[in-house]
């Protein structure tokens, strides 16, 4: 394992570390251009390029209740950009602005939806494909690796992420992270209140209120939404450490060891060394989707770890 990550000395607590670059990080150099396309299954999904005319792309996938227009997002897509790569930051449903068409929206799991835009993206011709994802968007980008083989992808860099679903869900349930549990609920919360106003016949509101946990939540809307038996069905079927016996690309696995978000379940350290298709590293410092350098080009750490390990260089 490499542990090359310093953090900033006045970021010292990991609640610093996670809350300082989602609050206060801007990037401001990076000018998208959106595209929607179609979902197989009648839905749409709205994409943001920044293109350069390179024939090699990274698709970068983001977190729970996040977008394209978070600054880990963009300062991710602000770097494969500046060296020879167009980028591809893409919006789960229900994430860009705008509500998506159907009673379902997004989750761990909704590897069709990765599925579909890798698929629109070789359909452009492209002769190399990397995936980046944080969090929820790196348990995704996991678990489609492991699904099957991909052999139109190059290389995957993943940070922060939640490897085993259920575990972490009581992780970040504890009372140390109640700030953060409750605005990814509030959030969720939200955007079932929109759904049900629009489409009451598919939606029921009605409990809402009573929901204290994302564990409550996920089995009340999000297994059910999803097909699922139930929020524990839900994260078993989903867990990306079930699937990592079957990753056959290079892929990268970053997660921090001070995490507030991330059970021990989240560093295999044991089972990674048995595949030689995945490394990973745990820095011990970082938070979550941290990773914060200060210095002139705005560029973090995160950053600067994927686009090498993309490159091949160590």
């Amino acid at each position: 394992m490499i542990d090359t990550y310093q953090r900033p000395f006045i970021l010292f607590s990991p609640h610093l570390e996670t809350i300082y670059p989602a609050l206060f990080r801007k990037v401001n150099e990076v000018v998208y251009e959106r595209e929607r396309i179609d979902t197989p299954d009648g839905d749409f999904l709205d994409l943001d390029w920044v293109k350069k005319g390179a024939d090699k792309l990274t698709i970068i996938s983001h977190g729970l209740e996040g977008s394209s227009d978070r600054g880990y997002i963009m300062g991710m897509a602000k770097i494969f950009s500046q060296n020879g790569y167009d980028a591809l930051a893409w919006n789960f449903r229900g994430c860009s602005g705008e509500m998506n068409r159907l009673a379902r929206f997004y989750h761990s799991g909704a590897t069709e939806d990765l599925e579909t835009v890798v698929n629109h993206a070789i359909g452009l011709g492209y002769k190399e494909i990397n995936l980046v994802g944080f969090s929820l968007g790196g348990n995704l980008t996991l678990k489609y690796l492991g699904e099957k083989e991909r052999k139109s992808i190059h290389r995957a860099t993943v940070f922060s992420v939640p490897l085993n679903l259920h575990s972490s869900c009581l992780k970040i349930s504890e009372s140390s992270n109640f700030i953060y549990s409750r605005r990814f609920l509030n959030n969720l919360k939200d955007k079932i209140r929109t759904k049900a106003r629009v489409m009451p016949d598919k939606i029921d509101a009605n409990g809402l209120e009573s929901i204290k946990t994302l564990i409550e939540f996920d089995d009340k809307y999000t297994a059910p939404l999803h097909g699922f038996d139930g929020a524990l069905h839900y994260y078993h079927s989903c867990s990306s450490i079930n699937f990592f016996d079957s990753i056959k690309v290079p892929t990268l696995i970053v997660n921090a060891a001070n995490d507030p978000f991330l059970s021990q379940d989240c560093y295999p350290i044991e089972k990674a060394d048995k595949i030689n298709t995945v490394s990973l590293e745990i820095p011990e410092t970082g938070g979550h989707v941290g990773f914060t350098e200060f210095g002139s080009d705005n560029t973090f750490w995160s950053e600067k770890r994927a686009l090498a390990f993309i490159r091949h260089s160590k």
